[in-house]
This record gives C-alpha cells, structure tokens and sequence, in this order.
C-alpha cells in the first residue's frame, strides 16, 4: 500500500492555498519547523484567515518570542482557531499578543464577562479597590495632587488589560461567536470599565476629589451601546456638591477630575493611548465649561439647546463615576427630548443637521466613506433618529438608544415598512462589520473603503467571501449604499402614502395621526391638507395614480426642503390635474430625475412661476435640462413673435394674445434660470427687458395693421417706442411697467393732423392690448415721462419733441432722458431721437452748480414725500436709505456732469455708468464696489418679492413667514433669515455713506 501523498509546502501550492507571496509564505513555515510544517491543521487555519500571510507573519514572529505557543496551538484547536482568526484580520492586535503572550489563556473562555466582571478587572488593573464606593488608584498625599507623570504605570496597566479583553472580543467576533450587536455592546461595556478606571487614576491624582459627585454620561455610540473597535468616545459631565461643600469649588474639583480622567484615556504611553474621550457634545460645545451642575444642564437645554443637541441626548447613558447621579441626569434631560420635535425651529434645525453631515465628506473621499457619504451609517442613524423625535413623542416604544433596535421597533410600529425596515437593518449590520474590520486591522479610527486590492481581499474574506472576494465585497457595498440612498423615500415618505391610499401592502400603515406628524415635523404647515393632496394623487388603478405613487415619495422630500412645502405640493397637484393624462408629462418627471426635482423646488418656492405654469403647464417641458432653460436670443423671440402677428393679422387681439403666451413662456423661462442661479441679476435685466422690446414691437405692429385697416389707407406716419427708466436701462424686473414714450414723423406728403390722428390711434391700442385681462401677466405701458407729463400729448412728432426740449425741458426731464433708448418701431426714426437728445441729456460743459443744487434738492424732497407711509426706510429697496433711487441718482449725476466730456459714460445702464466712473477716476473705485453690491442686493429682493410672493413689493416684509421664505428664495439656509436682513442693512449703511458723501457733498 502506497503511503499517503505529502502536501507540497511548495510557494506555488501555498499561492494556490490563498497566499499571496507563496515563496515567502514557505520560508516562514520552514522557519516555524518540521511540525509546523507537517500540521496540516495548523496550515488548514491560516489558510482560512482573512489574510493568511498576515496571519502566518505575526504568528511567525510570536514563535520566535515564545516557540511554546506550536504546542499550545495543538492542545487547544479552539484557541489556535481563535488566534489565528484575528492574526488575519488585525495587525496591531497581533503586535500586542507578541508583545504580551502570557495574554493568551484569558483568550480561552468563549463567554464573554459582565459588566460588572469588566470593571472589577480594569479597576485591579490599575490597583484601584473594586469594591470601594469611590475607587482610587495610587492616592496622592493628603492634600496635594499629584502630577500628571506620577500615573503613568497605572496607565500602562489599563491599556495591557484593555487591549487583552479587546483581543477576547475579537476572537468572538472573528469566529461568529458573537452577533454585530453583541460584539457593539460588549465594546460599550469594555470602554464604561476603563472610563471607571481612568477616573480612579484621575481621583488619585486631585486633591479633595470625595468632596464632589461626578457623573459621566455616555453619548453617540458608546451611550448607545454600539460603539466601534476604535471610535471616540463620547461623553458629557455632570457634578453635584456632596453636602456642606461650596458648588464652585466643587465645580472646580470636578472639572481637574475630568480632564485627569480624559488624560489616563488618551496620554501618549510605551502601550500606546486607548482613545480620545470627546467631550464636544456638551452645552456650547468646546467654548462651554467642561463640567456642569445639573441645574446649569437643564437650564441650557431649556433655553438655548438645538434640535441636534436633543437628537444627540437620544443615545445618553450613565457610563462611568456616580451612576445614581447619572440616572437622574438622563431622566431629566429625557423629559426634554421627547418634546424636541414640537419646537418652533425644529424644521430649520434637521435641515441644518443635514447639510453639516454632507458638508463633514472631504472632497474625493465620498465614493469610499461608509461612515459619512452618500448611502452610508450616518445617512441611517440620521433618520432612524428623525423618525424617533417626531413619533417618540406620542409613542414610548420607540424610545430606544441603540439604532438596530430603533429601527426594528419603528417598524413594530408601523412608522417604516418591514421590508424596508430589513432592508436597512442589513445595510446597516453589513456597513457596521466593514467599519469593524477596517479599524481592527491598524486599531486606528477609519470609515474610509482603501482601493488597494489586497486590503479589499482582507476585507471580503473577512466577510465570509472566498470566491472572488473583491469582486463580491464590492458589489454588495455598492448595492447596500444604493439602498440606503432611498433612505429618505423608505422611512419618510412612502408610509405618508401608505396612509391615504390603497396600496398593496398588507403591513401596519401609518395612522392619520402619525403621518400628520410625521408631515408637520417636515416642515408642512397644512398636514392634513397635504394628506388630502396626496390622497388625491395616488388614490385609485390608473396609470397616473401608480406613476404618482413611485414619484411622490421622492418628491415629498424635495417639497419639504423648498422654502414652503404646502404651497410646492398644493401646485405639484394642481399641474398634475392639468396634465395627469398628458403621456410625456409623467414620462418626463418619472425618467427625467433633474426635473421632477427642479419643479418640486420651483413650486416650493415661487407663486410667481406656479401661477405662469399653471396657465401653460406645457411649459413644465423645459425643466429636463439647464439648456432649455437658457434665455433665447431677442432676434429668435422677434422672428416667432413676428410669425404670431403674421398668423393673426386679421385680428389684433388674438395676435396680441399669442404674443403674450410667448412672454409668459419666456418669463417663465427666466423665472426658472434665475431661481436656479443659471443666470445673475444683470442677465435677468436684460432677458426681461428685451422680451419687453419683443412685445412691444409686435403689439405695434398689430395696432399699426388694425388702424390700417379701419382707415382703409396707408398708414401716414412713422413711429418709434422710446424706453425709459429701468426698461430704457435693460434692467427691468418682473413687476416692471414699461416706462415708454411715442414719437412720430409723417411721411412726405401725409396730412400732419391726419398722421397725429393715426399715430395717437396706434399708441392707445397699443396699450391697450397690452393691458387687456388675459391669463398672461399683462404688460402695463407707462408713458408718464413724456413732455408735460400724462397732460402733454400720448404721441409727439420728432420737430415737437425739438421745440419742446430747447424751450422748456427742466433738470428732471434731462435726468430722465439719461434713460432713453429706441426699443420698437421704426429704427431710423430711433436713432433720430436719440440724437435729438444727446446734447440734453449728455451737456457738453456739464451741468451748472444751480442745476447740480437743484437735482439734490427735488432728490430730497422724493426722499421726504415719496417713501410709503409706515415703510421702514432701512428695508425699503428703491427709495430706502442706501436702496436703488440712492445709486442710481449717484450714476446720474456725474453723467449729467461728465458724459458731455467722457464718451465711455454715455450708458443707460446704472452699474456701467458706475464701472465707467470709477475707471475715469470720477469715482473711488471702492465706492463703486459698496454702490454696485447694494444695488444688485436690493434688485435681488425686489426681484424675490415677486417671484415668492406673486405680486410686486419694495419693502422687506415684516411677518416672520414671508422673510424666511424670501431669505431662502435668495439663497440663503433656513436659520439664514436674520443674516440676510442683516447683510441688507450691511450693504445698503454702507451704501448710504457714499451716496451722502459724493451726491450731496461732492
């Protein structure tokens, strides 16, 4: 009989076996010696490690500090299991057990100790008394503390003993002895006990430390009893006064306890540090005392707290110190955070905790973070937290620290789906044992997925993945992190939709009750109206309603993060009404991401842009991409606005009409790049200001072709629109009024009276379809400028307007013409009046001193008689202290002094009248700056106002409601609102001195 065939140690067959380095695999084998080498049990356990040359390596160098670790290996298979599980996982853990190998028989026990048992143990360990009410460990002499050194042996004892039970742990971990919570569990436990025993090193060290009652509360994973292998810990500090002693200096005592304690935990030692006890989580975090009396917690928490500092008091727990002390602490604070979510700010105060988590990823680190990124821990923790404070309130049993369990009783109760629940809770288990075996391997605080493959194939294996364990780590990373990017549709949204409609689910549904909680803690104002919105959406079998219920769950989210959610689902639904049966409309926001998202935001923001799509929801086509929601070059708009008028000619209103539904469309356009920042204030100017020119154009020449008509003979006149004011400037708003005037010129030949009839004719109809109720936003033409005012003549030939000027123009008419600007009819005759102008408006020699007294006089009077009654002049946009009329009458005054001189400053633009000032040297060029930044500022608001609001404004306004939604439309976050009013009064004081020092004093 042949004997049986001996396993070749060759390198190609350990490569084989999973070795990566096979020949330096069998050198390390044959060093170990001939039974090692003839163990196949021995290889069969390192092969099975996660990373079998890291377990043969440290192995390797145990041996050579104590060979008699082979033969204890073969007496217990268990133990060398155990080991060499974690000598394939864990680098550093292996350099302890070289360093300390005496530690291995404590490793052999499968049970794992009580708390109790821990802190006997680390307490023994640093020759603290177990069994003492206040245990200390090397006690000072009577009287006097001790230094920071005088500790240092203790120290070292607590990190041996630390480590040996980290390494027990490990072992269980390793061999599947323990779950995820389990092991989450036993490491908040192992860190409570050294908290205790650091704290008897810290009472060692402080003088009269019986005379306070410290209390260490336990915060994030540790309070919650999911901490992590390496991880901070997290604590706050409470003290008492024991009886008859001073508070202060109680207070005093207390705080040296807690930086001792906190120093015995992360000093540098020849054994290394434990970890950092963070204390930031504390009232006022770092600027805060690092102790304080129960009274000064709850005063802070009643007064000052944020909604994230009760989201964190969520996971508090007595850890460490008077835990009879601590119990009463957490009772106290419990009875505010249940509350947390009713307060006025709550809203405001997620959505900041949201941005801080996004805005803690390091650029290009992302993709990789399981902690922080997209899909990650946090993303879970964060909601399953949410979901506590808003349905803890009315439901104890949700009141749980630990987030697994949180999660299963959230969905015990019906608040998030089982399926959903499952799938999370394997997210999360899955998410939290990569963070073990990332931060086992060094012992170092990580969350970062390394791109290295070897890293990779320690950590699939690790898992239980031998095949192809990169490929498969990687793929079921990313479908993890893919599910819990839906974290927010899972646990907030599709549960409101389980509530009013008939969706195929036979699990728990959310009550009214719930969802209209769960709604008014998102931000909604009208709960239950949504819920009425939502029903009516998704209610029923039609293909509508079953798209609506895979959008609106999504679109719930983004509603509830525009400025006013009521307001976007109430116009989401009313749209959807209009074009519910429309095939490309639910095409386009199902396929289409970007746009359903832009118009939840649009419609959460801008009864202005609701009210535009709501008369032509067809609109909502241009929301897919950036691109269509470019303006449209005014030659483009010219030639369809001319095709409409050409379509209709035989009946101005229709033709009138089609060419408002053009403008709608474009300012709704506009309305949308703007919102969405594609285009700043001095583009959204000159966009409107041309769609004006466009509009007006073809509402004249539809006027010119009725007159015509009815006159039955040529039209004996030429006419051209002049524009004047913000329109003559190209900075027109929304809520602008065309500021025009008319002129005429007869043709050869023609009647002078009988052009004057005509001409007078057109002007008022042009008007007058322009005015006309209509779904379209009318555009008012305001000819008020014109000479004598709205008592002169609506139309004036290019001689009377000549006659006029040389004879009876004033200051203010001249100013005024500093505006002017052909914008429709007949160019030629444009550029005649414009001509006809310029010595006017543009003086060769400048104006006078009088002229320059008289200007700064009627702009005092404007500012005495024209501001509302009861505005406030510091929130007034065009006539308040520092607003527009302040900058534009600074630009006006030194054209009308200069431009005769200074070519460049012939402009009807405010800001380049500026930019030209300051580069001639007429202007300081850090006054343009303040000048410049207060005017586009308050176009800004003005701008905002109409857009948020529906309707024109000039002033801030005062109800809190309508600043926050006008802050947010600007830009700005939700606890913004002060700041932005702030940044106004900033921008316009400062405006308002330079405009005193160089209108009135230059």
């Amino acid at each position: 009989m042949n004997a049986a065939p001996r396993i070749q140690t060759t390198a190609g067959r350990l490569a084989a076996l999973g070795f990566a380095d096979g020949a330096r695999a069998e050198r390390l084998l044959d060093e170990l010696g001939p039974e090692a080498v003839g163990d196949f049990a021995l290889l069969d356990d390192i092969v099975r490690a996660a990373d079998p040359d890291l377990a043969l390596t440290t192995l390797s160098r145990l041996v050579e500090r104590d060979a008699s670790v082979l033969g204890a290996f073969r007496d217990d298979p268990d133990l060398r299991r155990r080991v060499l599980g974690v000598f394939g996982l864990s680098a550093a853990l292996g350099e302890h057990v070289v360093r300390h190998p005496e530690c291995l028989p404590s490793i052999r026990s499968p049970r794992w100790p009580t708390l109790g048992d821990l802190r006997e143990e680390m307490l023994v360990a640093v020759g603290a008394d177990p069994d003492a009410a206040e245990p200390v460990a090397e006690p000072a002499t009577e009287g006097v503390a001790a230094g920071p050194g005088t500790s240092g042996p203790a120290m070292e004892a607590l990190r041996v003993a630390y480590r040996n039970r980290l390494l027990h742990l490990a072992t269980r971990d390793v061999t599947g002895e323990c779950t995820l919570a389990e092991a989450a569990a036993a490491l908040a436990d192992l860190a409570s006990a050294a908290l205790e025993a650091a704290l008897a090193i810290a009472r060692a060290e402080v003088a009269d430390a019986r005379d306070v009652r410290l209390a260490v509360i336990g915060m994030g994973k540790c309070g919650a009893r999911e901490l992590n292998y390496i991880s901070d810990v997290d604590v706050v500090f409470v003290a008492e006064p024991k009886e008859g002693v001073d508070e202060t200096k109680a207070l005093q005592t207390a705080t040296r306890l807690a930086q001792g304690m906190m120093r015995a935990c992360s000093a540098s030692t020849p054994e290394g540090a434990l970890w950092e006890v963070d204390a930031n989580l504390r009232p006022e975090g770092k600027m805060g005392p690092l102790v304080r009396s129960m009274e000064s917690h709850l005063a802070y928490f009643r007064r000052w707290a944020k909604t994230w500092e009760f989201q964190a008091l969520l996971k508090a727990r007595p850890v460490a110190g008077d835990l009879e002390l601590g119990q009463e602490y957490v009772a106290a604070v419990n009875e505010l955070v249940w509350q947390a979510a009713a307060r006025p700010h709550f809203v405001e105060d997620v959505q900041a905790m949201r941005r801080r988590v996004e805005a803690h990823v390091p650029a290009g680190e992302a993709d990789r973070q399981i902690k922080l990124g997209p899909g990650g821990l946090r993303d879970i923790e964060f909601a399953v937290q949410l979901l506590q404070l808003v349905h803890g309130r009315s439901d104890p049993l949700l009141r749980r620290r630990a987030t697994l369990s949180a999660l299963a009783a959230l969905s015990r109760g019906g608040y998030v789906g089982r399926d959903d629940a499952k799938a999370l809770a394997e997210a999360y288990t899955f998410l939290r044992q990569v963070e073990h075996m990332l931060q086992l391997h060094r012992l170092r605080r990580t969350h970062m997925v390394p791109s290295d493959t070897a890293d990779l194939r320690r950590l699939g294996r690790g898992l239980g993945m031998t095949t192809d364990p990169v490929g498969e780590f990687t793929t079921t990373w990313k479908r993890h992190a893919l599910e819990v990017r839906r974290l927010h549709e899972k646990l907030f949204y599709r549960p409101l939709l389980q509530a009013v409609a008939r969706l195929p689910e036979t699990e728990a549904r959310l009550s009214t009750a719930a969802a209209t909680a769960r709604l008014e803690a998102l931000g909604y104002a009208d709960p239950e109206g949504a819920l009425r919105h939502i029903a009516a959406l998704t209610s029923g079998v039609s293909r509508r309603a079953a798209i609506q219920r895979t959008l609106l769950p999504v679109m719930l989210g983004w509603f509830a993060d525009a400025p006013d959610p009521d307001a976007g689902l109430l116009g989401f639904r009313q749209v959807s009404d209009k074009l519910g049966t429309t095939p490309w409309y639910l095409r386009l926001l199902r396929d289409e991401t970007a746009a359903a998202d832009r118009l939840a935001r649009l419609l959460g923001t801008s009864k202005y842009v609701t009210g535009l799509l709501l008369h032509a929801p067809e609109a909502v086509a241009m929301l897919g991409s950036p691109a269509e929601l470019a303006v449209r070059p005014a030659a483009t708009l010219a030639a369809e606005a001319a095709a409409a008028v050409g379509r209709y000619a035989e009946d101005a209103e229709t033709a009138v009409a089609a060419v408002r539904a053009l403008r709608r469309r474009e300012l709704f356009r506009t309305a949308c790049a703007d919102l969405s920042g594609l285009i700043d204030i001095e583009e959204v100017g000159q966009a409107l200001s041309a769609l004006n020119d466009v509009t007006i154009q073809a509402a004249l020449d539809t006027a010119i072709n009725k007159v015509t008509l009815e006159r039955r003979a040529p039209f004996p006149t030429r006419m051209a629109v002049i524009a004047m004011g913000r329109l003559g400037g190209l900075e027109s708003s929304y809520a602008s009024d065309a500021d025009v005037m008319f002129v005429h010129a007869p043709l050869p030949g023609a009647v002078e009276r009988d052009a004057a009839v005509a001409a007078h004719a057109v002007a008022e109809e042009t008007r007058r379809l322009l005015a006309l109720p209509a779904p379209d936003p009318p555009l008012q033409i305001d000819a008020g400028l014109r000479p004598e005012g709205r008592q002169g003549p609506l139309v004036r030939t290019i001689a009377s307007y000549r006659a006029y000027y040389d004879r009876w123009a004033s200051h203010w008419e001249a100013q005024a013409l500093l505006r002017a600007r052909f914008c429709a009819g007949d160019a030629e005759l444009g550029r005649e009046f414009v001509a006809l102008v310029e010595p006017l408006r543009y003086p060769v020699e400048g104006i006078s001193a009088d002229a320059v007294r008289e200007i700064r006089k009627l702009k005092a009077r404007m500012e005495a008689e024209r501001l509302p009654r009861g505005a406030d002049p510091a929130l007034h946009t065009k006539l308040g202290r520092g607003g527009l009329s302040d900058v534009e009458w600074v630009a006006q005054l030194i054209q009308l002094r200069h431009a005769g001189a200074v070519p460049v400053l012939r402009t009807t633009r405010t800001l380049d009248a500026l930019r030209a000032a300051a580069g001639e040297g007429l202007l300081d060029p850090a006054d343009e700056e303040v000048l410049a930044q207060a005017w586009l500022f308050a176009s800004r608001i003005r701008d905002a106002l109409m857009l948020v609001r529906g309707r024109a404004a000039d002033s801030i306004p005062t109800p809190v409601k309508e600043r926050v939604l006008l802050a947010r439309a600007l830009g700005y976050p939700p606890e913004g609102t002060e700041d932005f009013v702030e940044d106004y009064r900033r921008a316009t004081r400062r405006a308002r001195t330079v405009v005193e020092r160089v209108f009135y004093e230059g």
